[in-house]
């Protein structure tokens, strides 16, 4: 088949299962399948495939078809300029938890060393960022999941970053003694009710990394009580959460910090609270 008519074949199919993008995405998936930059693709639809090559277009389109997250199919997603890989069992770093590295940044002086600690750290992209971003500081990072944290481990060695990884639940994966400037988490916090009505891409991602029980707010409460002993006083707390859950969190955080500053995600939605100076 030749390369051209199989874009657009893909591309109809794509736009027929509903699929957002579907030129992208078939651009996308043809370019991973035959190890070529996309744009080289758009340069040379007239180029036949081979026989191997469009067994293996095929199986990735099957995969995208079934609404399996493009990340999921391409293996790879970015992140803050970083390239993380990922796959079934780890959580997909969105842009808009870019905003969450921003906020975190802001509190951490390029010049001076701090210990950062990262909750929940899925793919490890909030830990890997501020690794990359801040380098004087020491970075540790927790997850619940082993098959998170391989990929996050996986992730710090391809971008030559040195994170150390604890896996265990929450405060319960760190050993004693560690004590942090700064604590950042992009915990699950998507009420169980309302797991079943997401993205049909949404659910080929783990529920553990979804749900944030009943109300959502799970573990944010569990987070806060964590807090003594391992967050210094004056440090700070830098915690993403869902549009409309920004005023329930910040009321939570209130009386432990001097400051709880609400934030907005790069499209104007509001995407969590950053506490600054924290006492017991």
């Amino acid at each position: 088949m030749i390369l051209g008519q199989i874009l657009r074949d893909t591309e109809q199919a794509f736009r027929a299962a509903g699929i957002p993008d579907p030129k992208l995405d078939a651009e996308l998936i043809l370019a991973e399948a035959l190890h070529e930059p996309r744009l080289n693709l758009l340069l040379r639809k007239d180029r036949p495939l081979t026989s191997a090559e469009e067994e293996t277009a095929r199986g990735l389109i099957r995969r995208r078809l079934s609404r399996e997250p493009l990340q999921y199919v391409l293996g790879e997603a970015w992140f803050f300029s970083l390239p993380l890989r990922v796959g079934k069992g780890v959580l997909i770093p969105r842009a808009d938890t870019e905003s969450v590295c921003l906020q975190a940044l802001s509190v951490l002086d390029r010049d001076r060393p701090s210990a950062v600690l990262d909750l929940c750290t899925g793919s490890g992209a909030l830990a890997l960022v501020l690794c990359k971003e801040r380098p004087l500081c020491s970075v540790t990072a927790t997850d619940l999941s082993w098959e998170a944290l391989s990929y996050a481990r996986l992730n710090a060695r391809q971008n030559g970053l040195e994170v150390t990884f604890f896996q265990g639940d929450l405060w319960d994966a760190l050993p004693p003694g560690l004590v942090f400037d700064l604590v950042v988490s992009n915990p699950p916090y998507i009420p169980d009710a309302e797991i079943k009505h997401l993205q049909a891409e949404v659910l080929f991602e783990p529920a553990s990394a979804l749900k944030g029980g009943p109300d959502g707010l799970v573990f944010y409460r569990r987070i806060l009580l964590g807090l003594p002993g391992r967050l210094r006083t004056g440090g700070s707390l830098c915690l993403e959460c869902g549009d409309g859950q920004t005023a329930a969190l910040a009321g939570l955080m209130e009386g432990r910090f001097d400051r709880v500053l609400p934030f907005r995600d790069l499209n104007g939605h509001p995407r969590g609270v950053l506490g600054k100076g924290y006492h017991d």
